[in-house]
This record gives C-alpha cells, structure tokens and sequence, in this order.
C-alpha cells in the first residue's frame, strides 16, 4: 500500500528525515510513534506531496507520488492542526469539501455520531478546539478511500467522542482499509494498532508488533516499551 525507499527531507541544515525505509501494507492500522520533532509529520506529508523530499521514492496506492497527484483521490486525511477558514459555517465546508471531492459521502451519519447538528450552522472561528477536531474527523472520514492518515486524530476530544473515533477507526479496518496513525497517547495506539513504527531523529528504529516491541523492551505496556526504547537508542548513541 505505501512504499518508501531512502527518503531524505532537510529543512535548511536540519535533516528531518534520514534515509527512511519503510513498507507499509494492505490492511490493518500502523501507528507511526516518535518524539516532537523525529519526523512523523513530515513523513506523512511527503506521502501526501505537502512536502518535497530532498530524494528518495514514495509510492501509494500502487502509484509513484512524484509528478502525479491522482493517487491522492485514494486518501483521506486528517491533519494535526485543521486550519479551517474562520468566517465559514461548519454546513458550508462540509459542502464544499463534498464539492471539491466529487465523491459519495457518508457526512449525515458522522455528523450524528459526534453530535455536530447543533453546530452546522456556527461559524468555524466560534467553535471549540473539540468541536473543531470533530468536524476535522467528520471530513477525514466521510469519503470511501483505501488509505486513510490519521496526524493525531484523539487531540482535544472528549470521552464520548473518543470512544466513537475508536470505533470508527475499528470499521474502517474492517472493511480492509489501509490506516496510519500518529499519536502521543500511547494507550490509545495499544488498543487500535496492529503495528508500531517507531520514529527517532529522522530514522526508523523499530518496525513490528506490539508484543513483538515489549518483548525487546521487557515492557510492560506500550509506554514503558517506548520510553526503554529510547533510552537504549539515545545512549547507544552516546
């Protein structure tokens, strides 16, 4: 499903990402986990052709992303930080998303499972940070695509909307689909991810299972997994 191979991304002097190898496959959930700052986002917006790396090969969706934006029509995507114009009404950017799209949409049924109604005719600059990453998750999952990425789709949710995310991210994988997932709550991942990529200073250093993670680790959940991991990593490198 995604293909990556010795991809490089420098801003200025600064490497984001290192040479990255990576495969992901058809079906399932991976979860890309790292530090603030060891490339997560930038990956996925070289995927996405947000950014340009320096060199490298991505494919997605069985075509090459360099010069040909089509095989975007196959992705949905949820950006970390939704920068939604403010004078808009949430009704009128759902329709002209659906608009730009040009393909079915499922945005009645999400719209009643996070409890939106009351929102559709309020402005985007009116709206919570909670509010807003519904109408975010809304978008991201109202259109039929075989690969959706997730740059932290939990931020600023309450329970109840976390459980139905949870939910939903569970249907998606039923139906086949492809998911990738950023996030810093780690109890999150442990309960949806199948697979963990772990991210560090622009390098891949871990890549498997869960189990297959804690066993190396000797940790007990993910977050001690993670939290030896780096460990290890930062004083091998000293």
């Amino acid at each position: 499903m995604i293909q990556i191979n010795e991809l490089h991304k420098k801003f200025g002097k600064n490497e984001v990402l290192g040479g990255v190898d990576l495969e992901i496959p058809q079906g399932g959930i991976s979860a890309v986990l790292g530090p603030n700052g060891s490339g997560k986002t930038t990956l996925i917006k070289c995927i996405l052709g947000m950014v340009i790396p320096n060199s490298g090969s991505i494919e997605a969706c069985g075509q090459p992303t360099k010069k040909d934006w089509k095989y975007r029509q196959q992705i949905n995507y949820l950006p970390q930080i939704a920068n939604f114009p403010s004078n808009l009404k949430v009704a009128e950017l759902i329709s002209m998303i659906q608009d730009l799209r040009q393909k079915p949409s499922d945005a009645d049924r999400l719209i009643a499972l996070f409890e939106l109604k009351p929102f559709l005719d309020k402005k985007l600059g009116a709206l919570s940070g909670g509010t807003k990453q519904k109408v975010n998750i809304v978008l991201a999952f109202m259109f039929d695509s075989p690969l959706l990425m997730l740059d932290e789709p939990t931020t600023g949710l309450d329970p109840a909307a976390l459980i139905q995310l949870k939910k939903l991210i569970r249907s998606e994988k039923e139906k086949g689909k492809t998911i990738l997932i950023t996030s810093h709550i780690m109890s999150f991942v442990e309960e949806v991810a199948d697979e963990i990529v772990y991210l560090l200073e622009g390098n891949i250093h871990f890549k498997g299972s869960l189990e297959d993670l804690k066993s190396i680790t000797l940790g007990t959940s993910l977050e001690e997994a993670i939290t030896r991991l780096t460990t290890k990593e930062q004083l091998h490198d000293a």
